[in-house]
């Protein structure tokens, strides 16, 4: 286990003991005092890698990784997991807006609430699905122009009537599948999706991977499976297919 403080340090050379840790052979690192710096874990590649934070990593953390394990024990700012291939973010706390941008692979599990424009372009592989659950709520653009993969919202910490996710949700929508803990509201929608009760194929989908989100934040899969949910679908895979002219 190699610990590095991170207290005062810049973003760039942060990275660069990161690097070298694993350059002499590290694969679990530990980092303390982290508050905001940017890139942590981009671009490295690695199943056996594991990096624990603790404090709260800015932007684009895990963009473009493929393989390692990062574990933040509290809040995350935006942009995690941008274009991310293989691996796991975990993040205890909240998290910002523009998670999983252009994901391509890999899992983002975010115990509390998170942003706006969350999955935005999201994309699909078969061999590695990328998925993104939320416990708590979030804001406008779930979804939006999302192309492949799973995103799921469950609303945990919401007060009774309260709607869990924004509005704009799934604004053009063209693949993937969007999955919500109780009741959606119609109005919140874009027009590229529509709502449907999932079948037992989602029901199958959804227990797979919340029960991987509970294990790793140890909640109660039965308890969370309790409420219904909804699948958003786009209903249509080229929404903007009569905008330009030609």
């Amino acid at each position: 286990m190699k610990k590095i403080d991170a207290k005062g340090v810049h973003f760039k050379e942060l990275n660069e003991n990161i690097r070298q840790a694993l350059a002499d052979g590290k694969t679990k690192i530990t980092l303390n005092n982290v508050n905001g710096q940017y890139y942590i874990g981009t671009g490295l590649k690695g199943k056996d890698i594991t990096i624990n934070i603790e404090g709260v990593p800015g932007n684009d953390m895990a963009a473009f990784m493929d393989g390692p394990t990062i574990h933040v024990s509290g809040n995350a700012q935006d942009n995690i997991s941008n274009t991310m291939n293989s691996g796991k973010v975990l993040v205890e706390g909240h998290a910002g807006d523009v998670l999983g941008y252009g994901m391509r692979g890999g899992r983002l599990f975010v115990r509390g609430d998170v942003g706006y424009r969350v999955g935005i372009h999201m994309k699909g592989q078969k061999r590695n699905m990328p998925v993104i659950i939320s416990g708590g709520m979030a804001g406008d653009f779930f979804g939006e122009y999302m192309a492949g993969g799973v995103l799921i919202l469950l609303g945990l910490n919401a007060k009774k009537g309260e709607s869990i996710v924004g509005d704009y949700l799934g604004t053009g929508m063209h693949g993937g599948e969007i999955y919500i803990r109780g009741e959606v509201d119609i109005e919140r929608c874009g027009a590229e999706v529509g709502i449907d009760d999932p079948d037992e194929h989602d029901l199958k989908t959804l227990e797979k991977y919340i029960s991987e989100f509970c294990k790793d934040f140890s909640l109660d899969v039965k308890d969370i499976m309790k409420k219904p949910f909804k699948k958003l679908i786009p209903v249509s895979s080229r929404p903007y297919g009569n905008l330009y002219a030609y």
